[in-house]
């Protein structure tokens, strides 16, 4: 499967690198990369930049002072209209854990999505500068023969993604409160993931959790903007997509696979969410 070209090797030993988006624009001549997915998490700081961003299938305009947030097994293709200038880094689940940094550090940011609406933040200039300050004294440590290169790299790191995701809107809320919706939220999240290919009813959810399915669409809606049930909903057409996209499957096998007993059933699904037909969507690849 398709990767971006790196201005640098993938660092194998620290699971961890970092490029430059002008660099990378011109190995490529410019040219969009076809979508395609990565087994790291990346973030994309865009200081300048005029194109789309499209992830899991959702387009989004890139321009400046941005900030993108790509988790591992998610589609991704990126289409520059011109030049742009900003950094991309790339680190692994590896690369935290080597580094005493909790993958559950990760779960608890808003800012990765495993799947469906993964927005970028915007930054204003003074947030922007201060984040650029991190991604070039990250990109001076990659580049130096420093002594525990590696534990400044990742230092800076978690700086970089504690400031990140305090950027995103904070509530007024009890904060014993919010930990009771984000404890849910998490476990509904978990239980999605494992489960959206047998458990289409939200209630379904709502009893494994012991919550009513009014109360679970609230705290889902309080906290990501959508329904759980557009959440399940969107959950299963990304792992559609990316089935028609990249397996050799036909449409009929993967409504099977996702849990629909007629293939009727989920054509109908997949073209009432989405506005066309799985096997239309599968020869536009």
């Amino acid at each position: 499967m398709k990767t971006y070209t790196q201005t640098e090797e993938w660092n194998e030993e620290m699971n961890f690198s970092f490029y430059r988006m002008e660099t990378l624009y011109e190995l490529s001549n410019g040219e969009p990369d076809v979508p395609h997915r990565h087994d790291f998490y990346t973030i994309l700081l865009v200081c300048k930049a005029r194109g789309k961003h499209f992830i899991d299938f959702h387009e989004y305009e890139l321009t400046d002072n941005q900030l993108f947030f790509v988790s591992p097994g998610q589609v991704h293709q990126m289409v520059e209209e011109v030049k742009p200038r900003g950094y991309c880094i790339m680190f692994s689940s590896q690369f935290l854990l080597d580094n005493q940094i909790p993958i559950c550090f990760i779960d608890e940011l808003r800012l990765f999505h495993d799947y469906g609406d993964s927005p970028p933040l915007t930054l204003n200039q003074d947030v922007l500068e201060r984040l650029v300050n991190y991604a070039d004294e990250m990109e001076q440590a990659v580049q130096s023969n420093m002594k525990f290169k590696e534990q400044a790299v990742a230092s800076l790191l978690n700086l970089l993604l504690i400031r990140c995701d305090n950027l995103c809107a904070l509530s007024n809320e009890n904060p014993q409160t919010i930990e009771a919706k984000n404890t849910l939220l998490k476990s509904f999240r978990k239980m999605v993931d494992e489960k959206f290919a047998d458990w289409h009813q939200i209630a379904d959810y709502a009893t494994a959790l012991n919550v009513t399915p009014d109360h679970l669409n609230r705290v889902v809606k309080n906290i990501i903007g959508v329904t759980a049930k557009e959440y399940v909903q969107s959950r299963i057409i990304v792992e559609a997509k990316r089935l028609l996209y990249f397996s050799d499957q036909s449409a009929k096998e993967i409504g099977y696979q996702l849990g629909f007993s007629e293939p009727a059933n989920f054509s109908a699904f997949f073209k009432n969410i989405t506005g066309i037909s799985p096997s239309n969507f599968k020869l536009k690849r």
